[in-house]
């Protein structure tokens, strides 16, 4: 470490550094709340907010959790934040500079969500995100997450990174790739972060990232962007990286200076234009970011292709507006015009449009979301249609209490005061600064039959 330090630093500070906690950092989560209606219930929880300098919506954040964690708050659990270290957020603010606006992103790997949910806001669930996670027991917390966000433009996939370059070649208008790594810059959130590691480690990982982005490059189109990144801070896993790519495709690759990305950015930029950031320089977690953008095609590895058959089938015209005629009838909420429904025995799926022209090249492990399941009578609308189609302004609702909702997070069913109905409906945690939608329920006479997926029922310490 004393090597790679920059002369600017010194060995004292960072070991200072290292050895005080993390200030915790949370990110709003745009697709459910604005920053500003955020702001007025953050303070009227009594949390106290510094803005993160490189994420327009990340705050660091002073909170009570001596009653509830912040993971068990109302806001949490209603997706309206993500709990997020404020290093890790550089990545993403990095690929979508001002004005980026991109159809098509690849995450190679996502779990557990962080930057994925991050990405998905920022391209305002258009286009096609796909998030892919090399960790099978790990998908399942990147679909949690999705959900919990609101996220409906994803598609996930369970495959070692190094595929995509050959499968999915010139497909997306940006990479990001945060790459497994040796964690040397997440040793303020976990003190036996550096139990295991060897300089023979590091070496050995960086083969396997070299690997990685050179499978990024190949998967991107021509004049895309990508990021790499990692949460190390050796150079070999870093820039070194970077320049195998340089050396490998020669003026192919260009890197995008990153000094403006954010006030002060300057004080971590390498040579290259890399931010290198020590814990020490902004008090956070150690982190390497880099911008590259491809300039040119290349050709893609060849591989042979056995993807089985596909058990979807996409619903006629006359089969869609029926759907979009009945969840509107149903609910009041409309299908988005950058989808189309797809069927599978019973189940209705909504699929982003912009995935269709990777459907026949890929195998994913779960597509946009799922909608309804069909029955004789019609259709039975399920979870994803209330927290990743509504927005909250829909007629068929019903605002809960703060009592109410806590019971039905646990997963019962509730009887909110003076009011009943008929049928299925939008489930609403009230406030000053606006209604979310938490989930769907169906009237009983006076009681709202729990609609929650069973993974997403709490059953302690909530709020």
């Amino acid at each position: 470490m004393a090597k790679i330090l920059p002369s600017s630093r010194n060995m004292e500070d960072f070991v200072a550094a290292c050895q005080r906690p993390l200030r915790k950092s949370i990110r709003v989560n745009t697709l459910k709340i604005s920053i500003d209606e955020f702001l007025i219930r953050a303070a009227e929880k009594g949390w106290q907010l510094e803005p993160v300098p490189w994420c327009e919506e990340g705050f660091w954040i002073e909170a009570d959790e001596s009653i509830v964690p912040l993971g068990n708050t109302a806001e949490h659990m209603s997706g309206l934040f993500y709990i997020q270290e404020a290093s890790s957020m550089m990545p993403v603010a990095a690929l979508f500079q001002t004005g980026d606006l991109y159809d098509s992103v690849l995450d190679m790997a996502a779990a557990p969500g962080s930057k994925t949910t991050q990405i998905a806001a920022r391209m305002n669930n258009q286009g096609v995100l796909v998030a892919n996670e090399f960790s099978s027991s790990r998908v399942k917390v990147l679909h949690a997450n999705i959900e919990r966000c609101g996220v409906r433009n994803a598609a996930l996939s369970n495959y070692d990174g190094r595929v995509f370059g050959g499968w999915l070649p010139e497909q997306f208008e940006a990479v990001l790739i945060d790459a497994p790594c040796s964690g040397e810059g997440t040793v303020r959130k976990d003190a036996d972060a550096m139990k295991n590691w060897s300089k023979e480690s590091v070496i050995s990982i960086a083969e396997t990232q070299k690997d990685l982005i050179e499978s990024a490059f190949h998967a991107l189109k021509p004049g895309g962007v990508m990021v790499y990144s990692t949460c190390t801070l050796s150079r070999e896993e870093n820039q070194e990286v970077c320049l195998h790519l340089k050396e490998t495709f020669g003026d192919l690759v260009e890197f995008d200076n990153l000094t403006h990305l954010f006030p002060e950015a300057e004080k971590a930029i390498t040579e290259e234009g890399f931010l290198h950031i020590f814990p020490q320089v902004y008090d956070c977690e150690g982190f390497f970011v880099a911008r590259l953008r491809k300039l040119g095609s290349v050709a893609a590895p060849e591989v042979k292709k056995r993807l089985g058959k596909f058990p979807f089938e996409k619903a006629s015209s006359k089969v869609q507006q029926d759907i979009a005629k009945q969840l509107k009838e149903a609910l009041d909420v409309t299908l988005p015009t950058d989808s189309a429904v797809w069927l599978r025995d019973n189940d209705v799926w909504l699929f982003p449009t912009a995935l269709e022209p990777m459907l026949s090249e890929f195998k994913f492990s779960r597509m946009g979301i799922k909608i309804a399941e069909a029955h004789k009578k019609g259709y039975r609308w399920q979870h994803q249609v209330a927290t990743a189609l509504s927005d909250g302004t829909e007629k068929n609702c019903v605002v809960l209490s703060i009592e109410d909702a806590r019971e039905w997070f646990m997963g019962r069913d509730v009887r909110p005061e003076g009011q009943s109905g008929k049928g299925e409906v939008l489930v609403k945690i009230g406030s000053d600064v606006g209604n979310y939608v938490i989930g769907l329920g169906k009237w009983v006479g006076n009681r709202v039959k729990n609609g929650l997926p069973r993974e997403l029922v709490r059953d302690k310490n909530l709020f």
